[in-house]
């Protein structure tokens, strides 16, 4: 077979799949299906009594899932709408059992001309006449509880849908904040010490850097793995490291064993800058920080510790603080992506702030 027919095979297998697809998704197509099985069984049903033969009871029942049919679609697309979705219960309820009255007397004079030779079943039949109206009437009710049914699936599907819509927009808003804000802290700090013509600028470029090819590149998805991100927080560090005066004593301690644990990028940053900015930079003199990170299989304990400086207190109608934004964000990201399966505490003292993460993977 040559390369331009087994292309030529593939492009109508792949047309072929593309239809079959679409005709699966389709109403009338699981419509046909559901009374198709239902027919069968109303025959083997009927070939159960031994009354007629399979012929007769295949045209018996074609005839009594036409008058179903001819019911049921009757009832949801007028009926259904038009009463019993407005609120008219009553107007409803008289208009099913009308249609029912109609198609019943319909079904059984067909039904007894088809039987003319068997006496015994026309006169079963005008003795069931209550029967197949109540079946009539009933298949139309149980039409109207499997729309409402679907009706409410489909309403909390839509639903859910736009919730998560909100959430996944909200969550990108969240995360195109910390970027900006990050790398805002950072290049502040790159160009004091360019002015200070630091030999210190350079190796703060390339920290920079890799920290950014990890934002820009490895933090698209919703979830990276902890590996990574334990990684940018070290690069931090070293940053910090690099950029604070001596005397500063910074730490980050992993304990535990770290695989193929995902977690949501960038979470943990914002506690970090925070030590830094309100705590260490605020300071006159000396300070820590230090951060401990617990991994188990399923969940991790984040926690850290820094010195606070000596911040006068803020009026009550003054401003407030730009740096503020990050642990608002964190909070917000934290109850999106994790709710109800994360303890954050927070404790602060007159010389330390302290906060405790405890989450679940």
């Amino acid at each position: 077979m040559s390369t331009a027919t087994r292309e030529s095979a593939g492009a109508q297998i792949s047309h072929f799949a593309d239809r079959l697809g679409s005709t699966l998704v389709r109403r009338p197509f699981y419509h046909g299906i559901g009374w198709f099985v239902f027919f069968w069984i109303l025959v083997i049903l009927q070939m159960q009594t031994g009354e007629i033969g399979l012929g007769l009871a295949i045209v018996n029942e074609l005839i009594t899932v036409l008058v179903f049919a001819i019911v049921v679609y009757t009832n949801l697309l007028f009926l259904f709408p038009t009463y019993l979705k407005t609120g008219k219960y009553l107007v409803y309820t008289a208009a099913l059992i009308g249609l029912s009255v109609l198609f019943t007397p319909l079904e059984l004079v067909i039904k007894y001309f088809l039987f003319s030779y068997r006496e015994t079943i026309q006169i079963d039949l005008l003795n069931n006449m209550g029967a197949y109206f109540f079946g009539n009437f009933l298949i139309g009710g149980v039409s109207s509880i499997g729309k409402i049914m679907t009706d409410w699936i489909a309403e909390n599907r839509k639903m859910q849908q736009a919730e998560n819509e909100t959430m996944q927009s909200e969550l990108r808003f969240l995360k195109s904040q910390i970027n900006p804000h990050f790398l805002f802290n950072t290049l502040n700090s790159l160009y004091a010490l360019t002015l200070k013509k630091s030999d210190k600028a350079p190796d703060i470029v390339i920290k920079l850097s890799e920290m950014m090819r990890y934002m820009l590149y490895e933090c698209n998805e919703p979830m990276v793995p902890l590996r990574k991100e334990i990684n940018y927080l070290r690069n931090y560090l070293d940053l910090e490291r690099l950029r604070q005066r001596e005397g500063i004593d910074i730490s980050l301690e992993v304990k535990g064993n770290v695989v193929d644990q995902q977690i949501a990028p960038l979470l943990l940053i914002p506690f970090l800058e925070n030590s830094f900015k309100h705590g260490i930079n605020a300071a006159i003199k000396g300070g820590f920080v230090h951060a401990t990170l617990h991994v188990e299989p399923k969940s991790i304990h984040f926690a850290l510790e820094n010195t606070k400086g000596n911040v006068l207190p803020r009026p009550p109608d003054a401003a407030r603080p730009s740096g503020g934004i990050g642990l608002v964000n964190v909070r917000r990201r934290l109850e999106l992506l994790y709710p109800n399966c994360h303890q954050l505490e927070i404790r602060e003292s007159p010389s330390t702030y302290a906060i405790h993460l405890n989450l679940q993977l």
